[in-house]
C-alpha cells in the first residue's frame, strides 16, 4: 500500500488538511511572528520574501499540511518528507505552530497524528531539529524522540547548519 502523504486528520483540539496555495495569507499571518523562528536555524523565515520560498517548497513537496484549530482556523504547518520505502522511514517535519498554541497539548496531538499515520507505513519516524533550537528539541523529546546523531542539512543555497537528528521507531 502505497504512503498517503496528504490525508485529512483530526484530533480533539486540531485537524490537518493538505496545504493549498490559497492558504498563503492566513498561514503567513501565523508566520510573521519573528518569535516563532527565534531559535531556528532559517531564523529570517518571518520575512515575507523568505516565507515565500518556504511555502513553494511545501507545496511541491506534496506532503504539507496546515493544522487547523476547532474554529477551521489555521494556526500552523507541518509535513511529512522523504519517504524512504526501502529504510521504511519517512521524516516529520517543518512544523510551527502560533505561540497561543504552544505549551505541549497541541503539538502532542499534532505529531500523535501524524505518528499514527505514519507508522500505517513505516517503521520509523525522523525529526531534524536545529541544534540550537533548544525549545523544539524538548518538545521533540516529551513525543518520544531519542536522539541519533547530527547531521548537517542545507536550508538555502549556501546556509548550513547542524541539526539533531531523532528517531521514534513504530511500537511492537
Amino acid at each position: 500500500m502505497p504512503f498517503d502523504l496528504q490525508p485529512n486528520l483530526k484530533g480533539d483540539l486540531i485537524g490537518l488538511r493538505p496545504l493549498t496555495p490559497d492558504d498563503w495569507d492566513d498561514l503567513f499571518s501565523v508566520a510573521a511572528d519573528p518569535l516563532i523562528w527565534k531559535q531556528h536555524p532559517e531564523s529570517d523565515r518571518y520575512k515575507e520574501d523568505v516565507f515565500k520560498i518556504f511555502f513553494r517548497e511545501a507545496l511541491e513537496s506534496g506532503g504539507a499540511f496546515v493544522i487547523i484549530d476547532k474554529s477551521q482556523q489555521i494556526i500552523g504547518c507541518t509535513r511529512f518528507y522523504g519517504y524512504a520505502p526501502e529504510k521504511s522511514e519517512i521524516e516529520i517535519g517543518w512544523t510551527f505552530l502560533a505561540r497561543k498554541y504552544w505549551g505541549g497539548r497541541y503539538n502532542r496531538e499534532l505529531k500523535r497524528l501524524m505518528l499514527t499515520h505514519a507508522f500505517k507505513f513505516v517503521e520509523s519516524v525522523v525529526f531534524y531539529v536545529g541544534q540550537n533550537n533548544i525549545r523544539s528539541q524538548k518538545a521533540t523529546e516529551k513525543i518520544g524522540g531519542i536522539k541519533d546523531g547530527l547531521v548537517k542539512k542545507t536550508y538555502q543555497p549556501g546556509r548550513f547548519s547542524l541539526n539533531v537528528k531523532y528517531v521514534i521507531k513504530k511500537p511492537k
